[in-house]
């Protein structure tokens, strides 16, 4: 039998990951296992901003820049920027110029994308022209302030800071967050991602149109013939300083940064603006903020705010990354006693730092700030007294915009041969996993338990496998007949146990009867109890619950993973390799389809398509609202990348639209390894069509 053969020869060689004693293959002991290792921690206390984090341990660089690597992909995801939008031409407009003797100040808006602006001022040292050298440059966002960065009191002046900028030699860009000042076409709620509207589903988010506004600053200034390309720095303060840190995690076109007072393992933001799904899935601002890494950095904090750890916590743990690249003296840290702020005694610390690492000064030490007057709100405010432009979009018409922007660029990047798969796979397939926040894992990572019993002539074996440090928990179940027909595991997936009422019970009877026929014919049958329906039980009670944690259904894609890679695992153990079939029933189809597409290996799949309607946001909504999974590509993004295996759809109804899935396999040479039907099929033309050779 299968099952003894695998449990002779796959489970002894796990003895060198976990303590184990086993039985006889057909009677088998409870394999001992921490408390830790059988809880699933994503049924406790949902991950949240407020929060205390640690700091990962990373005892080498490559481990950080593998990291790294994948912390940029997750930013990107999370802003709905990956893959990167077209850059559109900015057209920029400057205009009403102020000469201050040694500096300048003139009034800019551009489009990041078509219709949509970017506005604030720039801040110029005088003469500019007559220079033969090339010029620094700074961005200046801002924080959450009255003024937004126009605020001049004593805890903060957007405007003293990019003057002295100016008078020291940088050409100083402050821009607006969305919704303030002058950028109030698309307010500061824009997309709220609670999950209830369709810019979720599609990556649409306010984080990452102010993070798209910041990319887009930087190509602004390098549209100026007197800026250095290789000398660009970003500083800004509170939610500022979130856009600091998160511009410098993914443009390395910064140089040199300064976030200000946002970095901190106790409070992780708390405006929408800073709060984008999946963003903080399984990290926190502080490994973000150490993505600058090697890169030089001042990290600011004040005593009367969550930065107040600082010098003894957040800035301790960047430096051990600074450290495996030998790069100590690019990292310092300051702090201000003083409540949350950019106040002067911050900005001349940052001063001081910036020319250092971009002026040559020799000294890292705070540089004096200079008095200045400041000029007034009709002098900076950009479209004061002045007519906004015509093809300024709305909120409805940049959401409208995105979601056909991101309908083009699938359709563009559809794979056609082998080369443009792969392309496809880099971009879209990257978007997918982002977005599902799952991976297909390895050996080392899953630990199990398991108890077997012999019944009516069938062997059925129960686990619980877990990988211990995610602390998750799937409950796995082998049930094999006397007299197998084949080397195959079939994989039954059922949405039956999240189902409630007539429903449920209809889908249970379903699967039961399906099950009790392939083991009739001989098949070794596995199945999962799902990732029950938790999120909405919960989410109501934490603010930005995406941003932290995951969807019930994309708990259940990883589950999914989770239990493929345990059963390939197994198969290793065989003289001859197992085959992996997987059968999706009701409303598992939709799981099934997305966990395919992140598999190495599945043989065959025949996936009920529940009619689900692919055409409706409302139905995502409903049945799937796992962010950015529309910007992915949904379903067919994980036909394209998923191994080039037989699939046949069924149920489709005239809802579930399958041509691009069937075309992909007909451009790739594999049209007769893709059906599809309409009508749902009987559990005799199931098993006729997984016998198939």
């Amino acid at each position: 039998m299968m099952i003894t053969k695998l449990f002779r020869g796959f489970f002894p060689c796990l003895l060198v990951l976990v303590s184990i004693t086993w039985g006889s293959a057909q009677n088998i002991q409870s394999i001992p296992s921490t408390d830790n290792q059988l809880t699933d921690n994503r049924l406790g206390e949902p991950r949240h901003l407020d929060l205390a984090y640690k700091f990962p341990e990373y005892d080498s660089k490559e481990k950080w820049l593998t990291r790294a690597s994948q912390l940029r992909k997750q930013i990107l995801a999370s802003a709905g920027l990956l893959p990167m939008p077209p850059k559109t031409p900015i057209s920029a407009t400057i205009f009403g110029k102020i000469d201050r003797g040694d500096h300048t100040i003139e009034k800019v808006y551009f489009q990041s994308y078509p219709g949509v602006y970017v506005t604030g001022n720039l801040y110029r040292p005088k003469n500019t022209s007559a220079q033969s050298k090339k010029l620094p440059a700074v961005l200046c966002p801002h924080g959450h302030w009255a003024y937004g960065r126009l605020e001049n009191t004593s805890l903060n002046s957007g405007p003293a800071r990019a003057i002295s900028f100016a008078r020291q030699g940088y050409v100083a860009f402050s821009y607006d967050m969305v919704g303030y000042v002058d950028n109030t076409a698309i307010s500061h709620k824009f997309a709220d991602h609670n999950l209830t509207g369709r810019e979720a589903l599609w990556g649409i988010n306010l984080l990452g149109l102010q993070l798209w506004n910041s990319i887009r600053s930087i190509d602004f200034l390098l549209t100026l013939p007197e800026v250095d390309a290789n000398s660009i720095a970003c500083t800004g303060e509170s939610g500022g300083g979130t856009q600091t840190f998160l511009l410098t995690a993914v443009d390395e076109r910064i140089k040199v940064a300064a976030p200000v007072n946002m970095v901190s393992f106790i409070m992780q933001g708390g405006s929408l603006c800073e709060n984008a799904p999946n963003l903080r899935i399984d990290t926190n601002n502080v490994e973000i903020a150490a993505l600058m890494a090697p890169r030089p950095m001042m990290l600011v904090s004040a005593t009367g705010d969550w930065t107040k750890n600082m010098l003894t916590s957040e800035y301790p743990a960047i430096r051990n990354i600074y450290h495996l690249f030998e790069a100590e003296d690019k990292l310092t840290a300051i702090q201000i006693n003083a409540p949350h702020n950019y106040n002067q005694a911050s900005r001349e610390g940052v001063y001081g730092w910036f020319a250092h690492w971009m002026l040559g000064r020799a000294e890292i030490t705070p540089l004096k700030e200079k008095s200045a007057s400041i000029p007034s709100l009709a002098e900076l405010m950009v479209f004061f007294g002045r007519q906004r432009p015509e093809n300024e979009l709305n909120e409805a018409q940049l959401a409208q915009f995105l979601i056909e922007q991101g309908k083009q660029q699938i359709e563009e990047a559809l794979p056609r041969d082998a080369a443009g798969r792969e392309r496809f796979k880099e971009k879209f397939g990257e978007a997918l996993k982002y977005s599902l926040m799952a991976e297909y894992p390895e050996l080392i990572e899953i630990t199990h338990r398991a108890d077997t019993v012999r019944a009516n002539n069938v062997v059925t074996t129960r686990m619980k496998i877990s990988r211990p440090e995610r602390h998750d928990l799937v409950q796995v179940t082998i049930r094999e007949s006397e007299k197998p027909v084949e080397n195959s595991f079939v994989l039954v997936l059922s949405a039956a146990d999240t189902l409630g009422g007539n429903e449920g019970a209809k889908a249970k009877r379903e699967r039961d009867a399906l099950i009790a026929s392939l083991l009739q014919t001989g098949y070794t049958v596995v199945t999962i109890d799902c990732f029950p329906a938790h999120q909405a039980a919960v989410a109501g009670k934490y603010k930005f619950f995406t941003t932290y944690n995951r969807t019930d259904g994309a708990n259940r894609v990883q589950d999914i993973l989770t239990t493929t890679s345990f059963l390939a695992q197994m198969s290793r153990g065989l003289a001859e390799k197992a085959s992996l079939k997987i059968v999706a029933l009701d409303k598992a189809g939709p799981w099934a389809f997305l966990a395919r597409g992140l598999m190495p290996q599945c043989d065959k799949a025949l996936i009920d398509a529940a009619q689900f309607d692919t055409s409706s946001e409302e139905e995502f909504l409903k049945s799937l609202p796992i962010p950015g999974i529309r910007r992915a590509g949904d379903f067919v993004t994980a036909v394209a990348i998923a191994p080039l295996a037989p699939l046949r759809i069924h149920n489709t109804g005239e809802k579930f639209q399958t041509t691009r899935m069937a075309g992909i396999y007909r451009q790739l040479g594999r049209a007769e390894d893709f059906q599809s039907q309409q009508k749902a099929l009987s559990n005799a033309e199931i098993i006729s069509w997984l016998s198939a050779k």
